[in-house]
This record gives structure tokens, sequence and C-alpha cells, in this order.
């Protein structure tokens, strides 16, 4: 049975003896994302890692930026010193009008303040507006560190390289200072709690010979091609690399896989029905982290929506232990906390039963 193929729920075991709970941008769901101030309150709120994205700016410094056009997470449209580096580019195959952090150099970027991206969902977050400066990969290590050691104990930083072919085409590569800034901060061990993850299989490969932290490869919907792959003119889908033999492959370079989370239970006329992809996946000795979990309920499967603005994020995150995930990378940490520490408690089996009762 492939991926794509669904079962009737059961339980599985997961390859963490407990599995990780990764704040999205830190918590985004609270504050503007990819902020020490969302970072810092993600660790406030029990996540055991953060996550964050990086993007270069002209000068070679990574930035925590969820994708290189900077105007629907910043102020940058408010600086009229910088409307000459307003242009259109071709990023994944579509036109995206804007400011690019490659166009822009690490003096310039300080001038900009983070906003929230999605103000009309997140008001609370929207009210933060204008306080928070766009931050370096080089910062946000510092401050894991301070908050490792004030805590008593090590925060995770779970990396995601955004575009990487994109931005190498650019003539930016997010390779070497990638390194660099890992080994600055002696982070470049197996045991440093930092993990580097990117959808394209490419720069996941170049970076398995120079790195001996843990690599993942993100999945995402299995009809569309991985951008790297699709330059190359390689006909390999998020569908082949999910499948048992595209997952055998993955374990040559990686040590994980991050799954979109309709790909491992999604919702089938009200009913919740499991893949195989994580029982694939553990089987070549690769964790499987969930993503994006979110508490509103337009972002949660069907049985776990409500009428109220957040649906039930704790049912859906028991359900994905129930089968067998590693970690689950999520924008309202706390209650995926709680919901990841009831399961432990011996809650677990509950959700399958429950999920299933949706026919």
């Amino acid at each position: 049975m492939t991926t794509q193929q669904h079962r009737p729920l059961r339980r599985t075991s997961s390859l963490a003896v407990t599995p990780a709970v990764v704040a999205h941008r830190g918590a985004s769901g609270y504050l503007p994302e990819h902020t020490l101030a969302a970072y810092r309150a993600a660790i406030d709120l029990g996540a055991d890692d953060i996550e964050l994205d990086l993007v270069s700016t002209r000068d070679g410094v990574l930035l925590a930026r969820h994708e290189p056009e900077l105007s629907h997470t910043t102020d940058v449209a408010e600086h009229p010193e910088l409307a000459h580096l307003r242009t259109t580019k071709v990023v994944g195959g579509a036109e995206v009008t804007g400011w690019f952090a490659g166009d822009l150099s690490l003096e310039q970027v300080r001038r900009l303040r983070a906003r929230e991206r999605l103000a009309e969902l997140r008001p609370g977050s929207a009210a933060h507006d204008g306080l928070h400066p766009v931050p370096t990969f080089d910062e946000v290590l510092g401050m894991v560190a301070e908050q490792s050691a004030a805590r008593g104990r090590s925060i995770g930083v779970m990396v995601e390289l955004k575009d990487p072919a994109w931005s190498a085409a650019e003539g930016l590569s997010l390779v070497e200072p990638l390194v660099a800034d890992l080994r600055r901060h002696g982070l470049d061990h197996a045991r440093s709690r930092v993990t580097v993850m990117s959808f394209e299989p490419t720069v996941l490969q170049a970076l398995a010979p120079l790195l001996r932290v843990p690599l993942v490869q993100l999945l995402g919907e299995l009809d569309r091609r991985p951008a790297d792959l699709a330059a190359l003119g390689d006909p390999r889908t998020f569908a082949d690399l999910a499948s048992p033999a595209g997952l055998a492959a993955i374990e040559r370079y990686a040590d994980g896989v991050g799954a979109r989370h309709s790909l491992v239970v999604r919702d089938v006329a009200g009913r919740m029905v499991a893949s195989d992809l994580v029982r694939d996946a553990h089987r070549e000795w690769l964790t499987v982290h969930v993503w994006t979990l979110r508490a509103e309920a337009a972002y949660l499967p069907a049985p776990f929506r409500s009428q109220e603005a957040h649906g039930d994020l704790a049912g859906y995150a028991s359900l994905l232990l129930d089968l067998g995930v590693d970690g689950l990378i999520t924008d309202h940490p706390d209650v995926v906390v709680a919901a990841r520490d009831a399961h432990a408690g011996g809650g677990a089996s509950s959700s399958v039963r429950a999920a299933g009762q949706h026919a």
C-alpha cells in the first residue's frame, strides 16, 4: 500500500520517546512570526524547538523570514527610501512583486519592523505590528543559547532553507552562510539540537557531507514537484518522494521527513483516514514531523472544527500522536504541549476512536 492509499485508523508507535512540539515561526498564533519576541514566547509556552525559515540579504546575511519577498511580513512598503527596490521576479513559477531580501543590505533590513501576515484572523498579533525588528539567524542562535542556559533545558532549532535553488540562481547561496553560522556558534554536531530542512532534495544532498546535524526532507502536496527538481527537468513529484522507494532514497541523505499533516491523515467525508506514510518512513528509520497545526477552525479537518473561531486542535494533535508522528509543528505551542502531555499520561487511544466516529 502506497502513501497515496489510506486505511482505517490504528495506533502506531513513535520513534521518539517524547514527540517534540515545535513552534512554527515562533508562537506565531500570538505574535508576528519570525521575531525574537515570538520565539521567546514559544519557549515560555513550553515548546521543545522553534522553527524558522532562512532567506539571504544582498550581502549574504541569513534572515529569519518565511519567504524572500518582504512586504507581507514587514513594513518595507512604508519606507520611501526603499521604493526604488520594488520589483517583480518569478519565484516557483509565479510572478511575485515586492521587495526581496536579496536586494536589500543588512543595514537596510535593520530599518524594517515586522507585521502580522494574517491580520484579520489574528488581530491580537497584529496589535504588535511595528514593534519588532527582523532578526538574523546569528541573533536567533544567540537568543536560543541564552534561553537554554537561563532555563536549564536545551531548546532545539529547526531551520528551513527557503527557495535555495532560486536563491542560488540569484547569486545568493544559502549553504555557505548556514554552515558558517552554525560553526561560529559551535553547533555543527549531532547533539546540537539543530535540524536543517528543505523541500528541495538537492540542497540537502549538498549539505549531507558538510554538516553533522540532522537533515529533514519536507514533503508538500503530492501532485507538486520540488522546485529544484522541476528546474532540472526531473519529473519526480512529492508523491514519488513519499513512496516507499522514495523514502528509501531520502534515507541516504536525510534523517527524517517533514510532512503536511494531510499526508498522514485526512478527512474523507467526515471520517479521518490514515495513510501509510508514518509506517513507511519509520521502516527506513526516518522520523516524521507534521506541519502546520493551527488552532483556527478553518485550518483544521472538518471533524475537529467548531462554530467558534478555534476548533479542537488538542484533539487533532492527539490523533496525530496516536498515529506515531515524532514531532508536531504548530503556531499554537501551548495547546499542543498540553495535548502531548495529556497523551503521554494515557489519554491516547480515545482520539482514534473519536475520529473514527465521524463517518
